[in-house]
């Protein structure tokens, strides 16, 4: 046992948990825990320049590297700026904590300088929170913050520890294990339960495996594709599901949803069992949801007992670990094939996708960013995408081979997402090749973090979809509201010359045929590179399904668009 301060104590308990990198900005009271961080060189500190970029980064880091993602802020407007990514991490199940400094304890309550109720405010939004005010409860709380992070349902936990505890001197011992009687996951599924699902499985006709964000964070996706390949089930993945199977392999169908394939969401309304594991029912995935799935029995596997049942009818529920069921579902299950099914999807396929692949004639779309991607990359990059009509055609449109390679924000949808978690990416993957893909709107959420790129020498490329519109919000407008383009025309800064400003190199692509070689030279730089790709206007996303529509009602242009799915949204 030693005496260390409660901000050596900090350190310490990072250590023993096996962080070795952190992304914070300092201020007066987190000021103790960063005037400790020199004694401990093993600890590495990435400064970025906003807070929300902090978390981001976390986020990004947590997603690649399977290890607790760590931000650190100081109090009051600190604090709150991380707010945005603590929920993008709750509603992602991204395992991250949060550190934040709060005022000396005599002052708490009593609204001192940069003071806030940060516990209070992310309740909601955490997996927990604690509040530190004594320096023998650091070593526990450190302990328990990361157990629960990074166990179970994965998520955030923030630790709030006022400024006078991190000066304070105490008896450091770093607990073993965690006391926590009320908080006990459950990894195996339950046998009868998955005795029941293998039943239903060999017994279906038309059969269909949706895989989620769960194979992913459960590392899952080797004991995905032997149940999927020993069962001859087609696989359809969720956006946040995306990369858990080679988009290549056979039994691969794609993404399903409102802008998900018409042929993927006509297997969900066509099958008779759906075999659901690491996904929650996303609105954004079910549609109307008394129209979802309405011939299916679901089974709905998912680590989280609130999720099971929560927004559809479950048959057969089982609360487990993706990968631990998997593989129990695997030795039981009777080898198959579904040919016959899986054939008749592909039929739906070849004559319903084919528009959004083929860039219309004679216009420069971001149809042709991607296909140059996937055409130039071969699988062998990591993208980090925003949120909007950018973040959809990454979904469909680049074909993602290996694990962890599409990160993006899904349930949160936080734009300004992209670039600082391609930078917790890349800190991640020093030596693999990462894409931050963002909108004109989106990229100008966080663009300050070009800053932090230079400083961390961070060979990131970014790639800047300009359609001089917010894109979705302008497509909604003009599908659901009379194409009333209110606040959505968008004025950019010149891109080019901003990166330059950073010590940034990059290039301005305005035609389609300038595509690859803009791309080979990003590729081909030592450090960081920016790409503006000035792309038509005004395309859309397609195919899509309305809000509050039922999934059978996909439309693949304008004119398809029925007066009842206008109704439906307002």
């Amino acid at each position: 046992m030693k005496t260390l301060t409660g901000a050596q104590m900090m350190c310490e308990a990072l250590l023993a948990e096996g962080v070795d990198v952190m992304f914070g900005y300092p201020g007066g009271a987190i000021m103790p825990f960063y005037h400790a961080l020199p004694e401990y060189p093993e600890l590495r500190h990435i400064l970025v320049r906003h807070e929300q970029a902090a978390g981001h980064a976390a986020e990004g880091y947590a997603r690649t590297s399977g290890k607790v993602g760590v931000c650190v802020a100081t109090s009051g407007p600190g604090a709150t700026n991380l707010v945005t990514a603590i929920a993008d991490a709750m509603m992602d199940s991204v395992p991250i904590v949060a550190i934040t400094g709060q005022v000396v304890t005599s002052l708490i309550g009593k609204d001192g300088f940069q003071e806030t109720d940060v516990t209070g405010i992310t309740q909601p939004i955490t997996k927990h929170n604690y509040l530190v005010t004594d320096v023998r409860d650091l070593p526990r709380v450190f302990k328990e913050a990361f157990h629960i992070a990074r166990t179970g349902r994965p998520g955030p936990v923030l630790i709030d520890v006022a400024k006078d505890v991190q000066n304070a001197r105490g008896v450091f011992e770093y607990p073993e294990s965690v006391d926590l009687p009320g908080y006990k996951p459950n990894y195996d599924g339950n046998r009868r339960q998955i005795k029941e699902a293998a039943n239903l499985l060999n017994q279906a006709k038309k059969p269909l495996i949706m895989a989620g964000h769960g194979i992913l964070l459960g590392h899952a996706s080797v004991e995905l594709r032997e149940f999927a390949e020993k069962t001859g089930i087609p696989v359809i993945t969720t956006l946040l599901g995306i990369s858990c199977i080679p988009e290549d392999h056979p039994l691969s169908l794609g993404m399903p949803g409102m802008h998900g394939w018409v042929h993927v969401n006509r297997a969900i309304q066509e099958c008779d069992v759906l075999f659901t594991i690491g996904a929650r029912f996303d609105d954004r995935v079910t549609g109307k949801l008394d129209t979802f799935a309405r011939n299916a029995k679901i089974i709905h596997v998912d680590i989280d007992p609130a999720e099971v049942g929560k927004n559809v009818i479950t048959a057969v529920p089982i609360v487990g670990d993706a990968k631990r069921v998997l593989e129990n579902l695997t030795e039981i299950v009777n080898a198959n094939e579904h040919s016959e099914w899986l054939n008749h999807i592909r039929d739906i396929q070849a004559t319903r996708s084919k528009r959004q692949r083929d860039p219309e004639s004679g216009m420069f779309t971001p149809h042709h960013v991607y296909a140059e991607f996937t055409r130039i990359m071969q699988g062998e990059f990591r993208v980090c995408t925003d949120v909007g009509q950018h973040q959809m055609w990454a979904a469909q449109l680049i074909e993602y081979m290996k694990p962890h390679t599409h990160i993006t924000s899904g349930g949160l949808g936080t734009m300004g997402f992209a670039l600082p978690a391609a930078m917790g990416v890349q800190v991640a993957c020093p030596n693999e090749e990462v894409w931050a893909i963002a909108g004109d709107g989106g990229f100008q959420m966080n663009l300050q973090e070009l800053a932090t790129v230079v400083q961390e020498s961070l060979p990131l490329k970014i790639c800047i979809i300009n359609n001089g519109y917010l894109g979705m919000v302008r497509q909604w407008q003009e599908l659901f509201h009379e194409r009333r383009y209110s606040a959505t025309p968008m004025w950019s800064p010149d891109f080019i010359k901003l990166a330059d400003a950073y010590g940034i190199p990059g290039v301005r692509v305005e035609r389609a045929e300038d595509v690859a070689e803009a791309i080979q030279q990003a590729r081909s730089t030592n450090g960081p590179f920016l790409i503006e790709f000035v792309v038509e206007r005004e395309v859309n996303v397609y195919p899509m399904v309305a809000p509050g529509a039922s999934i059978s009602d996909m439309f693949e242009d304008p004119s398809e668009v029925e007066i009842e799915d206008v109704v439906a949204v307002k």
